[in-house]
């Protein structure tokens, strides 16, 4: 009986659906082209935020320890580095790799004179958070022998307000096409419910009770939102590999070493992320019709 019951509501919804062709295509086509919207912002969000991690990653900290600290000084300040919360990595750089980094960057002749003796053991630490910058530097700075520390604070400061920026950015953006697309869906419904107004008098003359009769235009708005997301999801991939493919063979990605993320990267994100919202849009927009017109 059951198996029948959920038969009939999946049924009646795809009914639904097939008896008001024009204002289904009408209701795909408007939620289509406001998910391809949402869309282009998050998969440019997702390589903003790509980009802003690899860039993140490169700011490391770099912690100069006492030129006179020895070897098991060196390594017990390395482990207390490393147990500090926030920190990812402490790459050890010894004085002879600490010279050669030096001489690539002012060149041979600067260092001319020079031999490694000259230059402390350090640490290259990198964060697991950005935002910890200015704690992980505090607790380095109380460990015994650390002599110096050396960060782009302001650069650090700036990724993390370009990494908000646009978390906040691709937020605003969902919420207000989330409000557009719920109020298609339920104008959708409302068509459809006054369209079988008759129909459904009889259902409750005869005693059917509002859950039973809502079922169906609830399966209905479902199935929009997530045939809208699937469609939206096919536009989404195919122009945005074509555009990526396109970029990342420009002269200009290839200057700035940034690689754009693959779509197969952000399809099980994206995938999930667009039937969640197709569905409960659909389950949104069809319950406020109801309450209205069923008095639910």
């Amino acid at each position: 009986m059951r198996f029948n019951v959920f038969s009939y509501l999946i049924g009646e919804g795809l009914s639904n659906i097939f008896k008001n062709k024009k204002s289904t295509m009408s209701s795909l086509m408007i939620m289509c082209a406001t998910m391809i919207v949402f869309g282009l912002f998050f998969v440019i969000g997702e390589n903003i935020n790509s980009f802003v991690g690899n860039v993140a990653d490169a700011q490391g900290i770099r912690v100069f320890l006492n030129i006179n600290a020895t070897d098991s000084q060196i390594e017990e300040a390395g482990n207390e580095i490393l147990s500090i919360d926030g920190v990812k990595d402490a790459e050890y750089i010894s004085p002879e790799d600490g010279y050669v980094i030096m001489e690539e960057r002012m060149g041979e002749d600067a260092l001319e004179g020079f031999d490694s003796s000259v230059f402390p053991a350090s640490y290259l630490v990198t964060l697991t958070d950005l935002e910890l910058n200015e704690e992980v530097q505090e607790s380095i700075s109380q460990i015994e022998n650390v002599d110096d520390i050396e960060s782009s604070n302001q650069t650090i400061a700036q990724i993390i307000r370009l990494a908000k920026g646009v978390r906040i950015v691709t937020a605003v953006i969902l919420v207000l096409l989330i409000i557009i697309s719920v109020s298609i869906i339920a104008n959708t419904i409302k068509l459809t419910v006054y369209a079988r107004r008759k129909e459904i008098s009889i259902m409750k003359y005869v005693g059917a009770t509002n859950s039973f009769i809502k079922w169906p235009f609830l399966v209905e708005g479902v199935i929009l939102g997530i045939v809208a997301g699937i469609i939206s999801v096919v536009l989404i991939g195919g122009a945005y590999t074509y555009v990526a493919n396109q970029m990342s063979s420009s002269d200009f990605m290839t200057t700035i070493g940034w690689k754009m993320l693959s779509f197969k990267e952000m399809f099980n994100l994206i995938l999930l992320v667009y039937l969640a919202i197709g569905a409960g849009i659909g389950t949104i927009g069809s319950s406020i019709s109801m309450r209205k017109y069923l008095e639910v």
